[in-house]
């Protein structure tokens, strides 16, 4: 019954009584009366638990920290030093799991099975990988990791940014994690050198940044690999390719043309490049040369080289173009070169000049055009003094074909581009685009849209016939209606 309701009974069965109502002298205290205080009473009771009810919950997390700080130091006393704990991951487990379980009997901790799987699966995160970041790497579906400090976790999937329910205990919690990223490569991080780039095991890039420069605490980013690299049937599942663009950049790449593949960050520039390795041919020796190695060539003869920053003293630095130029003395059949950022692009196109033609590099850009101007940028910053003129004749001469790829608003990742670098005209590199995405519209949210050929035959057709590599007609559109 309600409040109202209650006192206007109350009134009424006062007025029935006489000297029980309103204006008698000798009647019992209105019902009204007790009930209202009986409510104030519920509403100051509930209000206390409502306030009592986060200090409880933060309390039962610092209990549950508490508990795995303490199992996890008896844990780590209790394991023997002398075990890899790189390779012996299997043994390891199984030797944590009956200490873990001895730990809890002796600490008389009672936990439901849920919950002791859960604490004895952060411990060994904590112990053997990379903590709260495991089960994100573990999730095949999420392509990138954002950790903005301790307690803000992004992830990309499908293109698309998500924040996550997942936090590290402080920023010496992420500074622990980062050190072992980074430690088994030989580098380092600290206030001297606040910024780091690196790998994990499985190729996946880590960048990482920290304090003075990061105001919001350790910043690490890290873009996962797939454990099962993307084959040309995936990009062609994804729409990212087409069966014929294929049939053409194989034959591109076995008749030994050198190719750029343009984009922006995120576009999938590398996974293209991972894909167009895979046409070289077994029986030649491939020498890659990348900031961190990513690429994954199933070849079998494949060299891999990676430079290294400078150490704490300032010395030791090798750069990529160090590392182009050494490789022209190690009688390569292919140079594959991660990303041209810097002077080495010079040195990459002295080198497709010179009798090391199918090489193979990524730049970043936004369209062909802006690649040719980039490469002119980044022969300017390799200190030598060229004229415009020279450096465009270098380009048009060593470039074949330039393959650009953007993510577009959908998130998902296309070809747009497929682009024939033809000459010099004057003082201007003329470009000849081969095939061209066509958007149609948006539907659902996502880009609809074709990648068709333009209808022009490339000048390099001569190239691929004297290599054995005969495309037909309707590779280029020729009897084909789009």
């Amino acid at each position: 019954m309600s409040l109202l309701r209650r006192i206007e009974k109350g009134y009424k069965s006062g007025g029935e009584g006489g000297a029980g109502g309103p204006g008698g002298t000798g009647g019992t205290p209105l019902p009204s009366d007790a009930d209202s205080a009986d409510e104030q009473s519920k509403l100051a009771q509930m209000r206390v638990r409502q306030r009592a009810a986060p200090t409880s919950a933060a309390a039962a997390r610092e209990s549950y920290m508490d508990i795995k700080s303490r199992v996890q130091t008896k844990l780590l006393a209790e394991l023997d030093p002398s075990m890899d704990m790189n390779r012996q991951h299997t043994e390891i487990r199984a030797t944590m799991e009956e200490l873990f379980t001895t730990i809890l009997a002796e600490e008389n901790i009672v936990l439901s099975r849920a919950e002791r799987q859960r604490l004895f699966d952060q411990i060994v995160a904590e112990i053997l990988g990379l903590g709260p970041l495991e089960p994100l790497l573990a999730d095949e579906s999420i392509t990138e990791i954002m950790v903005n400090g301790p307690k803000n976790l992004y992830i990309e999937r499908k293109g698309t940014l998500h924040r996550v329910n997942v936090t590290f205990e402080s920023e010496d919690h992420v500074l622990r994690i980062l050190d072992r990223i980074v430690a088994p490569l030989g580098r380092r991080i600290d206030e001297s050198q606040p910024y780091v780039d690196a790998r994990l095991a499985d190729g996946s890039r880590v960048n990482a940044v920290i304090r003075p420069i990061s105001l919001v605490g350790p910043v690490i980013t890290i873009r996962k690999f797939s454990k099962q690299p993307l084959t040309i049937e995936d990009l062609i599942r994804f729409g990212t390719i087409t069966p014929a663009i294929v049939e053409f950049l194989r034959a591109c790449v076995i008749s030994r043309l050198n190719i750029i593949v343009s984009g922006g960050t995120g576009s999938g520039k590398t996974t293209l490049l991972n894909v167009l390795s895979s046409f070289i041919p077994n029986d030649e020796r491939i020498v890659t040369v990348e900031n961190a190695a990513e690429l994954q060539l199933r070849q079998e003869h494949v060299v891999t080289l990676e430079s290294r920053p400078p150490n704490i003293e300032g010395k030791g630095e090798i750069t990529i173009q160090d590392l182009v130029v050494n490789c022209l003395r190690m009688r390569p059949d292919r140079i594959v070169v991660g990303e041209c950022r810097s002077g080495e692009a010079l040195d990459m196109l002295q080198a497709m000049n010179t009798g090391h033609d199918g090489s193979l590099t990524t730049a970043h850009s936004n369209s062909p055009r802006d690649t040719i101007a980039r490469l002119e940028v980044m022969c300017l910053m390799s200190g030598m003094d060229l004229p415009v003129r020279a450096i465009r004749e270098q380009i048009a001469s060593a470039v074949d074909l330039i393959c650009h790829q953007e993510r577009l608003r959908d998130g998902s990742r296309k070809i747009t581009k497929v682009t024939e670098v033809q000459g010099m005209e004057g003082d201007v590199v003329v470009l000849s685009d081969i095939f061209e995405f066509e958007q149609t519209g948006i539907e659902a949210g996502k880009v609809i849209g074709r990648l068709k050929p333009t209808g022009l035959r490339p000048k390099f057709m001569e190239k691929l016939e004297a290599a054995g590599q005969h495309l037909p007609p309707s590779v280029f559109g020729v009897g084909q209606r789009y």
